[in-house]
């Protein structure tokens, strides 16, 4: 008998050495691999575990770690890096086992989308995380035994098929959509690196259409309801996170499509023109996505009423305008109109006759809401234009504590490490408040402007492009709330300061950025039953241009969407790539956020 438990032990190990589990998971997932595969109990005895023959430990930094005293082995998030094989080792009295994983990380994602003929189809895609995007995926069709096609992306000069596009350009979502679907589309697609290592594939299934159903707005009639608590105390704070999440929403966008260059937009007005937008949609589509697409809760029904507010508290340092530009054979429903004109003082004004004039119209509003700092937002308007919103903000700040007006000049170290004389503000003895925030990894100072409003500048450690992204992903909407926070609790201090002049006329893709909201059924054809029922509507372009310039006066902003000093006093020296946020303190949101890696 006791041989043969011996013969049972000696079998069970052999067992547990010659078998491996395979497990394939994708990068960015979390995954807890037990030691045994049965309840046992181990009480003292010695597990331990191995990632490719080296012994991981509780203390491991990051992953792999163990759990639970070895019966666990966790690793969060998975990356290339975590590849391998993973061995198990119990040790208890006389017995040894063992158990082995063999983990593969594979980015690839397999999908089968069914569409109907005319209809757009939608073909996911995505870089891992950890990459960095040098250049587009490429897309091929698979015409049969190892016999492809590489797609024509829109944008290709030798593209002839304008029915394929890529909906974010050197983005790490590389989707592409294919319009007007045929039965000829059907088929295998695979999305593959410039490496070629493959991404995604996708099978396409092309059903016959269903017979069109005619556009009607029934069932979507109920139009914007009147706010019936004016009064209450929620509804100011709720906007305010609102907008400030939004604001870091589309940061985070801006900076995954544009990693090194300059940035700067206007979430307040980019968010005015969607909350306008808004009005066009009864409010059973908007409470669909359309709300979640801005950050604005569901039962939020006095969004506009609080936009309002909001505008009249900010009025004596920025100005906001609306306008909505409409073709006259439109009929424009009374209750759009009006509430148009109650929320935003914008009353919908008819297109001209040509291009030409309907062109020098829309500039001629926006350098005149802009003070003349944005005179060209468009380049033209299509005769088939049906409709067009705008938004235009303008901000004057003269510092509370004015700069040295002597001309000065600095080197300027860029994120490639060349060095660039620029002009500079500077001031010996500036009173401002300045701290090193933790959650942030940056150093930030707080300069106050007339208006009741704050210039934020957030400092990397260093100028190397991996310290400004560690700061810029650390900022949400939380994160930048609790600096403003800590800074307005900070007491001021004399700091020599030093700036660069800067002067940003900056142009975003917001037809990117409507897409990356959820909101591509604007371009498509949209439910907009609360401003025009008679048919749909289909948004044909979007346009944000943003200006600011930081001078011996201060901070003038507006958007349509080798020296050596004594040193005698602690100093700010932002003579590097950093992040700055135009900050209102009486409403408490971001009026401008903007990167400089190149004045």
């Amino acid at each position: 008998m006791k041989l043969q438990a011996v013969l049972c032990l000696v079998l069970l190990l052999n067992y547990e050495i010659s078998s491996c589990t395979d497990l394939w998971v994708i990068p960015g997932s979390s995954l807890e691999l037990p030691c045994l595969s049965f309840q046992n109990d181990f009480t003292g005895a010695a597990i331990t575990w191995k990632f490719n023959d080296v012994l991981v430990s509780a203390q491991s930094p990051g992953s792999p770690r163990v759990k639970q005293d070895g019966l666990y082995l966790s690793i969060s998030p998975v990356t290339a890096a975590n590849e391998g094989e993973y061995l198990c080792l119990i040790k208890d009295n006389n017995m040894e086992m063992i158990r082995k994983y063999r983990i593969n990380v594979d980015a690839s994602f397999s999908y089968v989308i069914k569409v109907f003929e005319g209809s757009t189809a939608h073909l996911p895609c995505h870089f891992p995380p950890s990459n960095q995007v040098k250049a587009n995926a490429l897309w091929f069709k698979e015409a049969g035994l190892d016999k492809r096609t590489q797609l024509p992306l829109e944008g290709d000069p030798s593209a002839d098929n304008k029915r394929v596009e890529q909906l974010y350009p050197l983005d790490h979502d590389q989707t592409i959509i294919i319009r007007d679907i045929v039965m000829e589309d059907a088929g295998n697609y695979i999305c593959q690196s410039a490496e070629e290592k493959k991404l995604s594939s996708v099978y396409i299934i092309v059903e016959v259409a269903p017979t069109a159903v005619p556009h009607s707005c029934s069932g979507f009639t109920t139009p914007w309801e009147p706010c019936q608590d004016e009064n209450s105390r929620t509804g100011e704070p709720m906007l305010q996170e609102s907008i400030t999440e939004f604001s870091m929403k589309l940061y985070s966008y801006l900076r995954e499509s544009q990693p090194s260059s300059n940035l700067l937009f206007s979430p307040i007005s980019v968010s005015g023109l969607l909350f306008h937008l808004l009005l066009g949609k009864t409010k059973e589509a908007a409470y669909n996505i359309p709300l979640k697409a801005v950050c604005v809760p569901h039962d939020f029904h006095c969004v506009h009423f609080q936009m309002k507010k909001l505008r009249e508290k900010l009025a004596g340092s920025l100005q906001m305008a609306s306008q909505i530009y409409y073709n006259p054979q439109m009929n424009l429903s009374e209750s759009f109109t009006n509430q148009s004109i109650q929320f935003y003082e914008a009353e919908p004004t008819r297109l001209l006759e040509t291009s030409e004039e309907n062109t020098q119209m829309i500039n001629n509003w926006v350098a005149n809401k802009t003070n003349n700092n944005i005179k060209h937002l468009v380049d033209s308007v299509s005769p088939s234009t049906q409709l067009m919103l705008l938004n235009a903000v303008s901000f004057s700040g003269q510092w509370k504590v004015k700069y040295d007006m002597k001309p000065k000049k600095g080197l300027f170290a860029k994120l490639n490490g060349d060095l660039v004389m620029v002009s500079l503000l500077y001031h010996q003895k500036y009173l401002a408040a300045m701290a090193y925030v933790v959650e942030l990894k940056a150093q930030v100072a707080r300069f106050a402007l007339s208006g009741d409003s704050s210039l934020y500048i957030l400092l990397p450690r260093s100028s190397r492009v991996t310290d400004l992204q560690q700061v810029e992903e650390r900022m949400t909407d939380t994160a930048v709330r609790q600096m403003i926070e800590l800074i307005k609790t900070t007491s001021p201090q004399h700091i020599e300061v030093t700036l660069p002049r800067i002067r940003l006329n900056i142009q975003s893709d917001m037809n990117i950025l409507i897409k990356k909201l959820g909101l591509s059924s604007l371009f498509e054809g949209a439910n907009m039953c609360g401003l025009y029922s008679e048919e749909r509507v289909i948004l044909d372009d979007t346009r944000h241009r943003a200006f600011l310039a930081l001078n011996e006066q201060g901070v003038e902003a507006g958007a349509a969407t080798t020296m050596s000093f004594s040193r005698s006093f602690p100093s700010f020296s932002a003579l590097r790539p950093f992040i700055m946020l135009l900050w209102s303190d009486q409403a408490n949101v971001p009026l401008f956020i903007g990167r400089v890696t190149d004045p």
